[in-house]
């Protein structure tokens, strides 16, 4: 706070012009600015008693809950809660929400935990491997100390610090200052800021931050509401049984076979169509909220992603409780989640592959999108829905996802007689995709790195443990960063100029973005800027650290684009 009033007040006094105040604040600085920190004092007081990774900046002060449920209910009761797990999933999201922090044993920086709590702007602490998690007599100890459900705990996100008891937090405050070097930033930087929102509140935390736009909608989110989640279970349920009698029935020339096939597929594919019926509603209200506060500015929007196990609970508790909300045996649960098992879900059945071999998914969040376009423009508002096909390595998967999608779109324009501009693109998180950019590029109108996935796949490396190596590799100087933290700009970084390179060969008006985490981290935007990509995008309490890390890169380097070579690559 203070650097950043003297920065200002010496350009007010003629000490120094505002190029220079922009280059004095180090884009970290700002962290301290955005999110709650413990006071100093009391802080140093206080033991700590184990350490993670300093995964969402903040400090928070809460009574410790192991149940995401169980978080919700008692902050229902005003609560103040502090949700500790082994790792989290997407079913935890109720919980994550009410909590004041958030703590887990297992994971990196970008980990399930770190990217959400980013994005709610969270503090959480990742990966503390000390803490021996017990859900079953709801506690953890670390060493002999032992800790209850119910008892209060302090995590530092910015140090990655655990503490028993209570600290005093001051809040963070946001002067006029901040504002007038924010305005001096945006107008030195040359490339875009984005941010990474699922619902409305990001989206208008966000825009309050100075974001220009989402580059990052994760649909899978929503599935995970309550209002919601029943229904898509229901379709995880059948989608399997539809897609093999589908199958049967065209490698049949039998016509009993066909009749018998078709009346064994008639009940499954009722239920599999009322499911994808009772969700476009809820998916189109979700994104005409989030067109409507956008005002006009883009929406990339990325249907989903994650393999289908992970909205099905893993324990026998939460597959009964299933069970009996849906009205079907504990062991058909039990078979769907063991037929859905993968052995390594980061590189199976999900992204494109989900959307290609159960399209009529893809179709239900493509026609959504649309409609809700179409919904918020007769409301005289502008939408840039951008449609995003995640996971492509090889260019025919888009060809193919695209064709489809433009049919269902066409459809919808029939039907409602008005028509919307939009985009349809790729991520670039498998190394392949990169490398064969300019046939991806024939068929994409843009390209988002999503670098969390980029990264795993190109190093080689699980961002959920890797944590029990990089920081010896750090240490032993193998990396300068952890690459999850900050770009690998030697290794993933070549990745992404031979696809800004081809890409652009192929189409030269390609819009190119990234999305993953490094998109607010200081260094990994500089280069970003030097590769001449149009936009970063990050989760919305990093859109400040973003500006500012534009505007140091273009007072610096000039020109986006510095770094891309004349001839070929490779």
């Amino acid at each position: 706070q203070a650097a950043v009033k003297i920065a200002v007040d010496m350009v007010n006094e003629g000490f120094i012009d505002k190029k220079t105040a922009v280059l004095r604040i180090e884009p970290r600085q700002l962290d301290q600015l955005l999110h709650p920190m413990f006071d100093p004092e009391e802080e140093a007081k206080a033991d700590i008693i184990a350490q993670g990774l300093p995964a969402s900046p903040g400090a928070a002060t809460g009574r410790v809950v192991f149940d995401a449920d169980v978080a919700e209910k008692w902050a229902e009761k005003d609560e103040v809660v502090l949700l500790v797990r082994v790792e989290t999933s997407p079913e935890d999201i109720g919980g994550m929400a009410v909590s004041q922090g958030i703590l887990t044993a297992r994971g990196g920086m970008t980990s399930h935990a770190a990217v959400v709590a980013r994005g709610m702007g969270i503090p959480c602490v990742a990966g503390a491997g000390d803490i021996e998690v017990d859900y079953k007599n709801k506690r953890f100890t670390v060493g002999e100390i032992v800790v209850n459900e119910g008892d209060w705990i302090s995590i530092n996100g910015a140090k990655g610090n655990v503490y028993v008891g209570k600290i005093p937090t001051i809040a963070p405050k946001l002067a006029g200052d901040f504002g007038t070097l924010m305005e001096w930033a945006d107008k030195f930087r040359k490339i875009g800021v984005r941010t990474n929102a699922d619902t409305p509140n990001d989206t208008a935390v966000a825009i309050r931050f100075g974001a220009e736009g989402i580059g990052l909608c994760r649909t899978e989110h929503m599935f995970f509401e309550s209002d919601r989640v029943v229904s898509f279970r229901r379709l995880i349920l059948v989608a399997e049984e539809v897609k093999n009698l589908r199958k049967k029935m065209e490698k049949s020339d039998d016509p009993e076979e066909r009749a018998k096939l078709e009346s064994q597929l008639k009940e499954p594919l009722t239920q599999y169509n009322r499911a994808l019926e009772e969700l476009l509603p809820l998916q189109r209200d979700d994104f005409i909220g989030i067109f409507r506060e956008l005002k006009g500015l883009p929406a990339t929007i990325r249907l989903l992603d994650p393999p289908l196990h992970e909205f099905l609970p893993n324990d026998e508790k939460g597959q009964q409780e299933m069970a009996n909300a849906m009205g079907v045996e504990l062991e058909k649960i039990k078979r769907t989640v063991e037929s859905l098992h993968e052995f390594n879900p980061m590189l199976g059945h999900r992204g494109c592959r989900l959307g290609l071999t159960y399209p009529e998914v893809s179709d239900m969040q493509v026609r959504a999108i649309i409609e809700a376009a179409i919904k918020v423009k007769k409301e005289g508002i502008d939408v840039q829905p951008e449609i995003m096909i995640p996971l492509v390595g090889h260019y025919k998967e888009l060809a193919i996802a695209r064709e489809r999608a433009e049919k269902v779109i066409q459809q919808v324009f029939e039907e409602q007689e008005t028509k919307v501009k939009y985009n349809i693109g790729t991520m670039i998180e498998i190394p392949r995709g990169a490398i064969t950019a300019d046939e991806v590029a024939k068929y994409a109108d843009f390209f988002s790195f999503g670098t969390n996935d980029l990264t795993q796949m190109g190093a080689g490396f699980s961002r959920d443990d890797a944590g029990k190596f990089l920081p010896e590799y750090v240490e032993m100087s193998i990396y300068s960063h952890d690459p999850f933290q900050v770009l690998d700009q030697e290794g993933i970084g070549r990745l992404m100029k031979i696809a800004v390179k081809y890409g652009r060969k192929t189409k030269p008006e390609l819009k190119i973005g990234i999305c993953g985490e490094h998109g607010g981290e200081p260094a990994s935007v500089m280069f970003c800027h030097r590769i001449g990509l149009d936009y970063v995008s990050c989760s919305p309490y990093r859109v400040p650290v973003a500006r500012l890390s534009a505007a140091h890169a273009a007072l610096e380097f000039g020109e986006p684009g510095s770094e891309i070579e004349e001839g070929e690559l490779f």
